[in-house]
C-alpha cells in the first residue's frame, strides 16, 4: 500500500470520527422527538403520558411512558417552569436540572470546527512539505548528493589521457589515506584543488576517481544549485554544505561549473550580484575564515579561470591548480582503449589509427564517437564495430550527417565539384600545409561540400608560412569558380571570412606582418559576462589605415599565389572535379592519384555505392584551434 493510499484512510477516519463525535455530542440516537406547546406537555402529564423529565434553562426533553419516542419543550418562563415541576411530582414523574454548559461547549465545536480543520489540514501539509525527498522548506539546505560506497565507484583505472593530472591529485588521495605521513613533517595539505581545462577533458571524472580511490564521503553540487530567488539562500547552502563535510571529515566536497558563484565581484554590468557576492563570500569565509575545516578538502572544476574572483584564487583556499588540457595521441589511444573495453570490435580496428586521425578531440569528443560507432554497426545489423564504422562515426562528429534528401540542381553540384577540387588542389600544393583527408561533394550539416586536412601530429604552435598556406588553401575554391565558370557564388563567404579573420589575426596579434612585432587592439571584456563585448582602438587613425592595408596585402598575395598554382596545373584540377561528380568522395589516396593523372582504383573507392562504407566529407581545419572545426562551403550564405 502507497503513501497516498494511507494518507486517504487517514483522512476518512478522521472524518469519520469528526461526524461520530458530533452525534454523540448532539444528544442525537434516531429516536423520534416530538417538538410539544407548554399546554400540550402539561395534557399529557395529566393523562399520565410522560415518563421522566430534564430541565435545563430553556428546554424541558424527556421521554414517554408509553411509546419509545422523545419530547422536547422549548421554555422562556421560569414561573411556568415551576409550575410543571409541581405538576409533575404529583405525578410521580422522575424530574431532573441540568445545566446548560454541555450545549454551550457542542455549539462552540460546530461554530470553530472548519477553523480546526484547517488547522489540521496546514500542520499535516508543513510535515508532508519538510519530510522525504520534497523538502519544500528547506531552502537554506544544501542541495549535495554524497556518493556512498554502494554506487559504482571510479578510480584512475578509468581515467585515461590526463597522466600529468592524476600524478598531481596523487598527493590528495594519499594524504587523506595517510595524514601523518605528511603532518609529522610539519607539511599542510591543499584546502582546495582547481580542475581548469576545456569542456569534456575529464575535470569531473577526475574528481570522482579521486573519491573513489582514497575511499571517503564524496559531496557533489553544482554551482547553480547556491543561488536561487530567495535572499539568503545561498550563503545559507554554503553553511550548512561545509557542516555536512566536517561531520563526515576526512570527506571530499565537489563543486562542479564554479564560475556560476565564483565570478569577480563587482564586475556586472550597473553593479553586481547581490546574492552571488553574498554566497561567494561566504564561500570564501568557509575555506579560510577563523574556524578551522581540517579534513575538507574542497575541489572545484571551470573552464573559464578568467572570471574568477582572485580572494578565490589566492594561496590558502584554492593552493593547487591542475590544468587538464585535451589529450595528445598517446591520451587519445588511452581514452578509446576505455570506451571501447565492452564494445565488440572488429579485427581491421586499430586504436592507434583512430587516435593519430582525431587532433583536438576532448575525452567527451571520443566517448561520442565510439558511441556513434556502435550505432552505426548496430544501424547495419552487424555483429562487432569495423573500422568503416569509425570512420563514418568521425565524419558525423566533425561534420554533420549526409543530407542526401536535399536536391541540387547539376549546375550547383558542378559548382561545387570545382570549388572543392580548388580547395583539395591548392591543399596538396602548398608547402608544410596539413596533407588533405578526404573531399566531398555529399552535403553535410549546413555545407554543401567539405574538404576535410587532418595534422600528422598535434600541433601547438603555428608558423608563418603555415598560416599563408592556410589563407592560400581558403582561397583555392573561389579561384576555380573564377578560372573555370567565369562566375562568382557565396558558397566561397565562409572562406573569404576566416581568411580574413587570419590575415588580422597575423597584423593585430600575431606580429608577422611588414608594421613589426607589435599588437594592436586591446579586447574589453566583461567577466560579468563572460565574453569579449568590444575591442578598444589604441592606435591611430593613420596606423588603422595601414593595418587595413597590410590584411589586405597578406590576402592578396595568397590569392595570388593560390592561383598560380591553379593555373599551373589546370589538367589536375579538372581530372579532380570530374572524379568528384562521379564518385561524390574522394579519400587522400585517390586524390594524389587523381592529381597525378593515374586511373583511379575502383576497388579501394570510397564511392556513395558502398553502404558499409559511408562516403565521408571534408574539413578545413583551424588554425587558431586545437580541435578541428566544422567548415564548408555554403552558398546560401552570402
Amino acid at each position: 500500500m502507497n503513501s497516498t493510499v494511507r494518507q486517504i484512510l487517514l483522512w476518512l477516519f478522521i472524518l469519520g470520527g469528526a461526524v461520530l463525535l458530533y452525534v454523540v455530542l448532539s444528544g442525537k440516537t434516531g429516536v423520534r422527538e416530538d417538538k410539544l406547546s407548554f399546554s400540550q406537555l402539561s395534557e399529557k402529564i395529566t393523562k399520565g403520558e410522560i415518563k421522566d423529565a430534564t430541565f435545563d434553562e430553556t428546554t424541558i426533553v424527556g421521554q414517554y411512558s408509553k411509546e419509545n419516542a422523545r419530547y422536547k419543550v422549548e421554555m422562556f418562563n421560569q414561573e411556568l417552569q415551576k409550575d410543571l415541576v409541581k405538576q409533575m411530582q404529583d405525578k410521580n414523574i422522575s424530574v431532573e436540572f441540568k445545566s446548560s454548559s454541555s450545549g454551550a461547549w457542542l455549539g462552540m465545536l460546530i461554530t470553530f470546527s472548519p477553523l480546526l480543520l484547517f488547522i489540521c489540514f496546514w500542520i499535516f501539509m508543513m510535515r508532508q512539505m519538510q519530510s522525504g525527498g520534497n523538502k519544500a522548506l528547506s531552502f537554506g539546505k544544501s542541495r549535495a548528493k554524497l556518493l556512498s560506497n554502494q554506487n559504482k565507484r571510479v578510480t584512475f583505472k578509468d581515467v585515461a589521457g590526463v597522466e600529468e593530472a592524476k600524478d598531481e591529485l596523487q598527493e590528495i588521495i594519499e594524504f587523506l589515506k595517510e595524514p601523518q605521513k605528511f603532518q609529522k613533517l610539519g607539511g599542510r595539505i591543499p584546502k582546495g584543488v582547481l580542475l581548469m581545462g576545456p569542456p569534456g577533458t575529464g575535470k569531473t571524472l577526475l574528481a570522482r576517481a579521486i573519491a573513489g580511490e582514497a575511499n571517503v564521503p564524496f559531496f557533489s553540487i553544482s554551482g547553480s544549485d547556491f543561488v536561487e530567488m530567495f535572499v539568503g539562500v545561498g550563503a545559507s547552502r554554503v553553511r550548512d554544505l561545509f557542516e555536512q563535510g566536517k561531520r563526515n571529515a576526512p570527506c571530499i566536497i565537489f563543486i562542479d561549473e564554479i564560475d556560476a558563484v565564483g565570478r569577480h565581484r563587482g564586475a556586472g554590468l550597473g553593479g553586481g550580484h547581490d546574492e552571488r557576492e553574498q554566497t561567494l563570500n561566504q564561500l570564501l569565509v568557509e575555506m579560510d575564515g577563523f574556524e578551522s575545516n581540517d579534513g575538507v578538502i574542497l575541489i572545484a572544476s571551470t573552464n573559464r579561470p578568467d572570471v574568477l574572483d582572485p580572494a578565490l584564487l589566492r594561496p590558502g583556499r584554492f593552493d593547487r591548480r591542475v590544468v587538464v588540457n585535451r589529450p595528445d595521441v598517446k591520451g587519445r589511444e588511452g581514452i578509446l582503449s576505455v570506451h571501447t573495453r565492452k564494445i565488440p570490435l572488429g579485427d581491421d580496428v586499430d586504436v592507434s589509427v583512430i587516435a593519430r586521425g582525431t587532433p583536438g578531440f576532448t575525452g567527451a569528443d571520443l566517448a561520442n564517437l565510439v558511441n556513434e560507432a556502435a550505432l552505426n554497426a548496430a544501424r547495419y545489423n552487424r555483429k562487432v564495430v569495423a573500422m568503416s564504422d569509425f570512420e563514418a562515426a568521425k565524419d558525423k562528429v566533425l561534420m554533420g550527417s549526409e543530407r542526401r534528401s536535399i536536391v541540387i540542381s547539376n549546375e550547383e553540384k558542378r559548382n561545387t565539384a570545382y570549388h572543392e577540387a580548388g580547395h583539395a588542389l591548392v591543399g596538396v600544393k602548398v608547402p608544410n600545409a596539413d596533407p588533405v583527408h578526404k573531399v566531398t561533394i555529399i552535403p553535410r550539416g549546413m555545407a554543401l561540400g567539405l574538404t576535410q586536412q587532418l595534422p600528422e601530429a598535434d600541433r601547438y604552435t603555428h608558423t608563418r608560412e603555415y598560416i599563408e598556406g592556410q589563407i592560400a588553401i581558403l582561397m583555392g575554391g573561389r579561384i576555380a569558380e573564377e578560372v573555370f565558370l567565369n562566375h562568382n557564388t557565396t558558397g566561397a563567404s565562409n572562406d573569404i571570412e576566416r581568411a580574413t579573420e587570419l590575415a588580422r589575426k597575423m597584423v593585430c596579434e600575431f606580429g608577422m606582418s611588414e608594421l613589426g612585432p607589435l599588437t594592436f587592439g586591446k579586447k574589453e571584456e566583461q567577466i560579468f559576462l563572460g565574453r569579449d563585448i568590444s575591442r578598444h582602438q589604441d592606435y591611430s587613425e593613420e596606423t588603422a589605415i595601414k593595418i587595413d592595408q597590410e590584411v589586405k596585402r597578406i590576402i592578396l598575395e595568397q590569392f595570388n599565389r593560390a592561383k598560380q598554382i591553379i593555373v599551373e596545373n589546370k589538367e589536375a584540377l579538372v581530372r579532380l572535379a570530374e572524379a568528384l561528380l562521379e564518385h561524390e568522395s574522394l579519400d587522400a589516396i585517390q586524390i594524389r592519384r587523381v592529381i597525378a593523372g593515374l586511373p583511379l582504383d575502383d576497388s579501394t573507392s570510397s564511392t556513395t555505392t558502398n553502404k558499409d562504407d559511408k562516403s565521408q566529407g571534408e574539413q578545413k581545419p583551424s588554425v587558431l584551434r586545437p580541435i578541428l572545426p566544422v567548415a564548408g562551403d555554403n552558398p546560401a550564405t552570402a
